[in-house]
């Protein structure tokens, strides 16, 4: 039985006849850019996480560098972001010329470290960047509360946690812009490239509004320097299609996840930890094992899928080498970068896959650790 981390096409099986009447709907309007549909979608995506503004774009790293230019973050300036991410978390911040100033993440969460970001604080800091990894809410009272305190803006990369809540609260809600991601393989991915920017503030709106388009407002007249940056009409349509049925593939995720849980939770392995007052949404069902890249490679063999998110941490990166930081500096992303390995878990999975993988993690971690079943 092969199966893998993710199975789109089981996901395209099931709502077949909307996607291709959508899709077929905008290829004979003749609407390929900004068009209806794209418009359609914003203000559902706003009513949906109850915001104001919903601006859609390229991708979730266009989000992120848009969200910082429209808050005028630039050289000179300080983000403080997590050391374990996607690369893109950092890369925005280095994009617009600023410097990304990492704090570690939590044991067992691997979220952005709290406890951390004041004293990471500096004159120069401009803006704090939690990460929602995985699906799951950063602590976004304490984030906020920090924020409020030095007069500085926060920019949430919801690129992972389309749908998750923090104590009855959208995630993408709650900082100044929330930055999402489509990639096909999110929660609520189109079938290629797209993002979004949202945001309660109308200047701000305004902004990232010209960013995404040349940087103006009237067509040929642009007033500052902005990008090529547009969600297109053909993504909006399968993403409106995707968007009604997101809360019940969510809850499908989390069962899916339960079930993990239980499964495995007599092996000597990190599961998944769901902080207090939070509803994760799992993007990706997370292990960690000592032993990680031998247990990958004998899943692979049994014809089981399965990635590392990530094989390094952020200020390892080549890109931030510069910044000067050494091995040992943050030490939970730097073991979360050897250990952490995502299983399959997609909400067309079936039960016969779920203890299909369950059975050979089980047989493989003992086996590597050389203890009987």
């Amino acid at each position: 039985m092969n199966i893998p981390l993710v199975d789109l096409t089981a996901q395209y099986r099931a709502i077949k006849e909307e996607i291709d009447a959508a899709v077929l709907a905008v290829i004979e309007s003749g609407r390929f850019i900004l068009g209806p549909q794209v418009a359609a979608f914003e203000e559902e995506v706003a009513n949906y996480l109850g915001v104001k503004h919903a601006i859609g774009v390229a991708s979730g790293t266009d989000a992120l560098v848009i969200a910082l230019r429209a808050l005028e973050v630039g050289p000179g300036d300080e983000v403080i972001i997590p050391a374990y991410s996607f690369f893109a978390t950092a890369g925005a911040v280095l994009s617009v010329g600023a410097r990304p100033v990492f704090v570690d993440v939590q044991p067992g969460t691997y979220l952005m470290a709290v406890e951390q970001v004041e004293a990471a604080i500096t004159p120069a800091t401009k803006a704090i960047l939690p990460v929602h990894l995985y699906g799951q809410p950063a602590d976004m009272d304490e984030i906020l509360a920090l924020a409020r305190k030095h007069r500085l803006a926060v920019i949430e990369d919801n690129a992972q946690a389309f749908g998750a809540e923090y104590r009855g609260r959208k995630t993408g809600a709650m900082g100044e812009v929330g930055c999402l991601s489509f990639f096909p393989s999110k929660n609520l991915g189109g079938y290629g490239d797209g993002g979004m920017v949202v945001t309660n503030d109308d200047r701000l709106a305004e902004t990232m509004r010209m960013l995404r388009t040349h940087g103006w407002k009237k067509k040929y007249f642009p007033e500052m320097l902005g990008y090529n940056s547009r969600l297109d009409e053909l993504q909006a349509a399968v993403l409106r299609v995707k968007l009604r049925h997101i809360d019940e593939w969510n809850r499908r995720r989390r069962e899916l996840a339960a079930a993990y849980n239980r499964l495995l939770a007599d092996l000597p392995l990190g599961l998944p930890v769901e902080a207090p007052g939070r509803t994760h949404i799992y993007h990706l069902y997370v292990i960690s094992f000592s032993r990680r890249d031998e247990l990958q490679q004998r899943l692979r063999e049994a014809g089981i899928a399965s990635e590392v998110y990530y094989p390094q941490p952020l200020h390892r990166a080549e890109p931030c080498r510069a910044l000067g930081h050494q091995e040992g500096m943050f030490p939970v992303a730097e073991q979360a970068s050897k250990e952490l390995l995502a299983l399959p878990l997609y909400p067309e999975m079936t039960e016969g896959q779920l203890q299909e993988v369950s059975g050979r993690v089980r047989s493989i971690c003992l086996g590597i650790l050389g203890v009987k079943p």
